[in-house]
């Protein structure tokens, strides 16, 4: 069995009418790779504005490479016989298709996602998208978002995969026999009017009772997902609904805090998942007997105070271990290690003695305390800003004494820390423990465009 590991870069664009700017594809026999092809693409209509910048790939770049007719021939003779490999393989594969529709050409290929197949084969994982996946499993990366970087991650991650898979089971399982798909002209028309902008979208039945809430940076794509995913779920959300509507954030961290509202608000049917807990894993302190604060990763237990959420104890322990070599924190006092000695950090100078009584409580207090004062927001008073849902606005999110109050936008000429005009755009929102984890968690690994410290004798709300 060979396989064609592929990654398309697109011009952006409504549903279908995408372009490609850039191909790679690496021929993999099971053990080794045995023929490559890379090529940027003409695709003779113009790239989408955000492509470029996420892409580095621009108009004038393409103007005398190939067009897809002149490269055709060539992705045909290397994915022969082959089954297509990529990160989300429905979106590449779809690409192609139309591509060569375009040309006359019927090009139906047995296809494999990595995406579903990681999921099966390592579900603990923080992330599925291919950058963090891939970082998380030490496997290097360059030209992120370049056809050519991408495919060659994509065929290390699937090595992996397929050691992992010792018996061949879950690939057989997920290789997807025809998977063109007739989209009921229903579905095709929800998905060419919904944006490709980024915010929460809704399912409606015919009666108009909301059936599924989802967020996306990219709503279009997104529902393609679900209206040409095979699973169960999909199949009952494709027969049942008849209209989508949504709401534009401007941002993914609004988006995931509505979405997280509505579906406790709303309950949808096919929602069960993100009714629970968003997060299993805690951050805690407490000081021993000896003075010292120690920093503890556990599983969550609503009886002890958090400092803060992860989903995982995996994540947890990531965060925290880089958080020690920030601080120049002990290692042992942080949980990673049980001995009557020093710590391993203490040898290489990078613990100052802690778990040796060497360094006092007082100094190393303060040093954990200063990580508690700029890691958390309890009892601060900030505004999140980022993105608006155009050029010309603002999003702004709340956090009043260390409780989330709500989110809002605003023009640039605005000034937002008046207290009054904070009243009139904020949208009230719940502070509950998921809101919490979604702020804290986003705030770790994402950047904003800023956030301001409210004095501490900002008015309340």
């Amino acid at each position: 069995m060979e396989y064609a590991i592929l990654d398309i870069e697109t011009t952006g664009g409504k549903y279908n009418e995408e372009g490609i700017t850039e191909i790679a594809i690496y021929r993999f026999d099971g053990d080794k790779v045995v023929d490559q092809f890379a090529s940027l693409v003409n695709p003779e209509i113009p790239i989408q504005p955000f492509v470029v910048k996420l892409t580095g790939i621009n108009n004038a770049m393409l103007r005398t490479a190939p067009k897809f007719h002149e490269v055709a021939k060539r992705i045909i003779e290397i994915t022969n016989d082959a089954i297509l490999v990529a990160h989300n393989a429905q979106f590449d594969n779809r690409i192609l298709t139309t591509e060569f529709d375009r040309l006359g050409y019927n090009f139906d290929k047995q296809t494999l996602c990595t995406v579903e197949l990681a999921k099966q084969l390592m579900p603990d994982m923080a992330s599925y998208s291919l950058g963090k996946l891939v970082q998380a499993l030490g496997i290097p990366i360059t030209n992120r978002h370049r056809a050519g970087g991408d495919a060659l991650a994509t065929v290390e991650l699937f090595k992996l995969l397929l050691l992992k898979d010792a018996k061949k089971e879950m690939v057989q399982q997920h290789i997807k026999t025809n998977p063109r798909k007739n989209i009921d002209s229903k579905l095709l028309d929800i998905i060419k009017a919904a944006p490709t902008d980024t915010g929460v979208y809704y399912m409606h039945r015919e009666d108009g009772t909301i059936i599924y809430i989802g967020k996306s940076k990219n709503i279009q794509k997104r529902l393609n997902q679900h209206f040409t995913n095979d699973n169960r779920k999909s199949k009952k959300i494709q027969q049942e609904v008849t209209a989508v509507s949504y709401e534009k954030t401007g941002n993914e961290l609004i988006a995931l805090l509505k979405e997280s509202e509505d579906i406790k608000q709303l309950n949808p049917k096919y929602n069960r998942a993100l009714r629970k807990r968003a997060f299993n894993a805690q951050l805690t302190s407490f000081k021993d007997e000896k003075g010292y604060i120690n920093l503890k990763i556990e599983k969550v237990d609503a009886r002890k105070k958090a400092i803060t959420t992860f989903s995982n104890l995996q994540s947890g322990k990531a965060n925290l271990e880089k958080i020690i070599g920030k601080y120049a924190l002990c290692q042992k006092l942080g949980g990673f290690q049980e001995t009557d000695n020093a710590c391993f950090s203490y040898g290489i100078k990078e613990c100052l003695g802690a778990c040796i009584e060497k360094e006092s409580p007082q100094a190393y207090n303060k040093k954990v305390t200063a990580f508690l004062s700029n890691y958390s927001y309890q009892n601060q008073h900030m505004l999140i800003i980022d993105k608006g849902r155009n050029p010309q606005e603002r999003s702004v999110v709340l956090i009043e004494k260390g409780i989330y109050r709500g989110f809002g936008y605003y023009t640039l000429n605005h000034q937002i820390t008046n207290p009054e005009i904070l009243k009139s755009i904020i949208r009230p929102m719940h502070n509950n423990r998921d809101a919490q984890h979604i702020l804290q968690s986003y705030l770790r690994k994402r950047k904003v465009i800023k956030i301001i410290n409210l004095d501490v004798n900002h008015q309340s709300l």
